[in-house]
């Protein structure tokens, strides 16, 4: 028979496991965006073989759309994917139609931000805020990008693409990867909106990598953040575009506290 001194023992262990583990989920854990590591990319839909663009152009398995520019070299081991040429035909499921095959530390540094999570076990609670660089965003032919950033992103009245993160949602876990929908605010031309994102997550590199995407309706752009009819042409105005899809593919690192080694 166990001693009343033994079965004291394991009761005060159990305790201490109840209240402890409470304790360890209420944790908060700040985590920092490595900008080398880390990008953003718009896609259009139909993207007629071109209208992509991203803020890693550094990155392999990226490349640009036809019509590119010169000095532009693509990785000859890696193939383009079958295409459609310039025909308006959808493609909703290879977005990215390049993703990125793992993490690197050589992208421009354009995107930054902080974020903290309460929970790491069910990421209840999560908020913090991205900042992307719009500037930095090439689809790798230099007339469209100025189109892009004079015309769609206003640049010059509005250099940074934020997001702020509310909450996280609808979360699975399977081994040790996540995914849920990130909830925020999205602000494109100084017009904040409420959005949904997918977003995924894993460890990798050292770090937990977060890979996020969400679309909106191309006539947004007109009617929502007040794109011009000129500007956008017969893309949104002749119903030929359809949906504006926007990511991220980051990795987080977590933030040293003040004091630690």
């Amino acid at each position: 028979m166990i001693s009343l001194r033994a079965w004291r023992r394991v009761a005060i262990m159990g305790f201490a496991c109840v209240l402890g583990a409470p304790v360890a989920a209420r944790a908060q854990v700040h985590w920092k965006v490595n900008s080398k590591a880390s990008l953003a990319w718009w896609q259009i839909d139909p993207n007629m073989n071109h209208l992509w663009a991203t803020t890693c152009p550094e990155e392999p398995s990226w490349r640009p759309g036809e019509g590119r520019s010169g000095g532009w070299s693509t990785n000859e081991a890696m193939q383009a994917r079958v295409g459609h040429g310039f025909a308006a035909i959808s493609d909703t499921v290879h977005v990215p139609l390049y993703p990125r095959r793992r993490v690197r530390f050589l992208c421009t540094e354009a995107v930054k931000g902080d974020f903290t999570f309460p929970d790491t076990v069910h990421w209840r609670g999560g908020h913090g805020r991205l900042t992307i660089d719009s500037k930095k965003i090439t689809s790798g032919e230099n007339l469209r990008d100025e189109y892009a950033r004079d015309g769609v992103l206003a640049t010059a009245n509005f250099p940074e693409l934020t997001f702020v993160l509310d909450s996280v949602t609808d979360v699975k876990r399977a081994g040790d990867t996540l995914r849920g929908k990130g909830w925020g605010v999205f602000t494109l031309r100084g017009v904040p909106k409420v959005v949904a994102t997918d977003v995924k997550t894993f460890p990798e590199a050292g770090g937990l990598r977060v890979i996020g995407k969400f679309g909106i309706p191309a006539k947004a752009l007109a009617t929502d953040y007040g794109v011009t009819r000129r500007t956008l042409g017969l893309g949104v105005y002749m119903g030929i575009w359809k949906t504006l899809f926007m990511g991220v593919d980051l990795l987080l690192e977590p933030e040293q506290p003040p004091g630690a080694n």
